[in-house]
């Protein structure tokens, strides 16, 4: 078995922590990992398939290492300056930030979706937001079949996509005074702001899911919507999904697509009251759907709800999925 010489950046972050149990659970032996983190950070112990392994400051001579692969979990700002000095020492960087995911030379790539357009990749291979991600797996088979006209997103997102200051924002429940990441408390409470507010007053959160899921699918033109919505759950985000499509679509048709769908859970079971929740899906790496029913305002259009652990599939898992399938597929070279 070869093995390959891993880098994880932001090892002692939500995501990055997260990397390593999705290692151990894919029992990835073949990996010698070497575990980055900030220099406040450096020093802690983490446990990676029984051994300890002591995190080291991530700095402009890491690269120097020569590394197979690095995951990059730290921020846009980190791997803007970080990943180009990997990806010049001959390191594929598979990069979980905001930074190249718009960048025209650098594939956006969920395995599932549209993994063909890795080979153009330079080094660098962008992990989209952890929304467009659920969105998309379940998005392009029906897209293949009945083609998109329009998408309407409104998503509910949990605190773990902001980190472990949003985690305590919700443990310190009503305090307003000790907010450490939102602008108000999230303990019973709705946020309609993700991100900062742009020119357009979209949240930068929403046109991510937009500008992303144009990428992702290849319909640069293709009219998106989105609201993203922060709630008081601890982790999976949820997102109602409203398609409009060129062709006729049904509901048996629909299931019977994302049921055969790689990475996608059908439940969808409303006599039981069976659908998709986030106490069900923490801890998975599927896109889970369900409520799958008719649009009847428009001519051909469906609603579908979508949730997944965005610290998994919307992050970590999709990262590993990507290396892993450069192995299988030997696509390890510009």
């Amino acid at each position: 078995m070869k093995k390959y010489k891993l880098a994880v950046v932001g090892a002692t972050g939500l995501v990055g922590r997260t990397i390593l149990k999705v290692l151990e659970e894919k029992n990835l032996l073949n990996f010698e990992c070497t575990l980055f983190c900030s220099k406040k950070s450096a020093g802690q112990k983490l446990v990676l398939f029984g051994k300890e392994h002591i995190t080291k400051e991530l700095t402009e001579y890491s690269s120097n290492e020569k590394f197979d692969f690095a995951i990059f979990s730290a921020g846009a700002n980190i791997s803007k300056f970080f990943a180009p000095l990997f990806a010049n020492n001959g390191c594929i960087v598979i990069d979980n930030s905001s930074a190249f995911r718009m960048d025209d030379d650098v594939p956006l790539i969920i395995p599932e979706v549209n993994f063909q357009d890795i080979k153009k990749h330079h080094n660098i291979i962008a992990n989209p937001n952890c929304s467009t991600i659920q969105g998309a797996v379940v998005l392009k088979p029906l897209d293949d079949i009945f083609k998109i006209k329009r998408i309407v997103f409104s998503t509910y997102q949990a605190v773990s996509g902001a980190g472990k200051l949003g985690l305590q924002d919700l443990e310190n429940r009503a305090n307003s005074l000790s907010l450490l990441k939102f602008p108000h408390p999230i303990y019973d409470n709705c946020l309609p702001q993700i991100d900062i507010f742009m020119i357009n007053k979209y949240t930068k959160e929403e046109m991510k899911i937009i500008n992303e899921t144009r990428k992702i699918l290849n319909h640069p033109n293709l009219p998106i919507t989105a609201t993203a919505v922060r709630v008081p759950v601890t982790n999976c985000h949820g997102e109602s999904i409203n398609i409009e499509f060129e062709k006729a679509c049904s509901t048996e048709k629909t299931l019977e697509i994302l049921k055969n769908s790689p990475g996608v859970i059908v439940q969808d079971d409303i006599s039981n009251s069976i659908y998709p929740l986030a106490s069900t899906s923490t801890g998975h790496n599927e896109v889970f759907v369900g409520r799958i029913r008719k649009d009847y305002s428009v001519k051909n259009g469906l609603n579908l709800w979508v949730v997944a652990d965005n610290l998994r599939k919307g992050a970590a898992t999709n990262a590993i999925q990507i290396m892993e399938k450069l192995i299988e597929t030997e696509v390890l070279y510009k």
